[in-house]
């Protein structure tokens, strides 16, 4: 069952096709411009796309549920799967790591450096952590950090994830596989940046990230 939006979701669903068309017209018109103007468009951008509450949106829509209302108070999977189960978490899930992937994405074609990719991953976590559309209320930034670092450092988000599924499974707590995941990736970035598999800019992201 479908309920009809409060202001709140109206500003953000109003807000999905500027930021799309923004998006677009990033990529059709910032290829000759300068350095600092393509930072100083690819930035707000992230953050905007950030902001997006997902886990928010789909509650709000789907339940007529304010999840800032539930369990932690947080807009991320964790609290959806907590308060709606697994199959809107899931959707949740994949929404929240397509912020970080296309964030991370749109710094790499536009801007081109490791730095930019660093910049605009914190970023876009920033906006997810503190959306401009919630009153800066937002997650944690577990699924969006993910989807920055699979873009980055895939190897690392792989062994990160593959970490939480089994201490998550064996605790049976979902905020401590979630804590341990992020170490270890952590760890693994600044492992392999240290072996010179990847870059060390990238160690900046993990730590801060983390």
């Amino acid at each position: 069952m479908n309920y009809p939006p409060n202001r709140s979701v109206k500003i953000c669903l109003s807000a999905l096709p500027l930021l799309t068309v923004a998006v677009i017209l990033v990529f059709m018109t910032m290829s000759d411009a300068s350095m600092a103007w393509k930072y100083a468009v690819v930035l707000p951008v992230a953050y905007t796309l950030g902001s997006i509450p997902w886990g928010y949106l789909v509650l709000s829509l789907r339940r007529g549920m304010d999840i800032r209302d539930y369990g932690s108070g947080r807009t991320g999977m964790s609290n959806v799967l907590r308060t709606a189960g697994g199959r809107i978490a899931a959707l949740v899930l994949l929404l929240d790591l397509s912020k970080g992937m296309l964030a991370v994405f749109l710094a790499r074609e536009i801007i081109g450096t490791d730095v930019s990719e660093v910049a605009v991953g914190l970023i876009v976590l920033i906006g997810h952590n503190w959306p401009i559309f919630l009153g800066f209320r937002g997650g944690r930034g577990i699924a969006t950090g993910l989807g920055s670092l699979a873009m980055m450092v895939p190897a690392a988000a792989v062994i990160g994830a593959a970490a939480f599924i089994p201490i998550t499974l064996l605790s049976r707590y979902l905020s401590l596989g979630s804590i341990l995941g992020v170490v270890i990736a952590c760890l693994s970035v600044v492992s392999l940046a240290l072996l010179g598999w990847y870059s060390p800019a990238y160690m900046v992201y993990a730590i801060m990230a983390a």
